[in-house]
């Protein structure tokens, strides 16, 4: 169970601000508040994934919308925010979605080194990606994200909402694939 479940609705809507893959008119539209350094928000981001594969073969693609938005918890992980602004400086240069499968694929690689070669991996421009993040250039979208989480209740990552209600269950495929499933209708 997720011990975090002060609020029960989003309080900030979707929007073509967010971080989208799909479409905002899609059935079901789930909200991913989110730590690159935290295990347990990429176990969930590959159960979504995983989640979005079933649908999309069962239903079609334009079923299922999936927004991601920043939730780094600088108390417990000290490069979760630098980390967040790689995805950022990433997005700038249209690398948003290669760069954030990247991070949480190599959880245990990032340190500055490695976010490096996944900017040169990317093919990004190192140099301007490099002066963004040391600039601190996407730090305001960043703690929107970290606001909004925030008035919706949530205190930890990861943290779901589908159809803008908050998901409570266990992190577990059954369960979340049955919550998902019975929001569509």
């Amino acid at each position: 169970m997720n011990d975090d479940c002060s609020h029960s609705s989003l309080l900030v809507p979707p929007s073509t601000q967010d971080w989208i893959q799909g479409v905002l008119s899609a059935k079901i539209v789930l909200v991913m508040y989110g730590d690159y350094q935290d295990p347990k928000s990429a176990d969930v981001y590959k159960l979504i994934k995983a989640i979005k594969r079933e649908l999309s073969a069962a239903f079609g693609e334009d079923d299922l919308c999936f927004i991601f938005r920043h939730f780094p918890q600088a108390q417990i992980h000290s490069h979760a925010q630098r980390i967040a602004q790689t995805a950022e400086a990433a997005a700038a240069q249209g690398q948003f979605w290669s760069m954030h499968d990247t991070l949480f694929a190599h959880q245990q690689k990032l340190e500055n080194g490695y976010l490096v070669e996944y900017a040169n991996d990317l093919g990004l421009n190192v140099p301007q990606f490099l002066r963004d993040v040391a600039r601190g250039t996407y730090l305001d979208r960043i703690n929107e994200d970290i606001e909004g989480g925030i008035q919706s209740g949530v205190t930890t990552a990861p943290a779901l909402f589908i159809n803008n209600t908050r998901y409570t269950g266990r992190w577990k495929m059954t369960e979340l694939m049955t919550a998902i499933v019975a929001a569509s209708h």
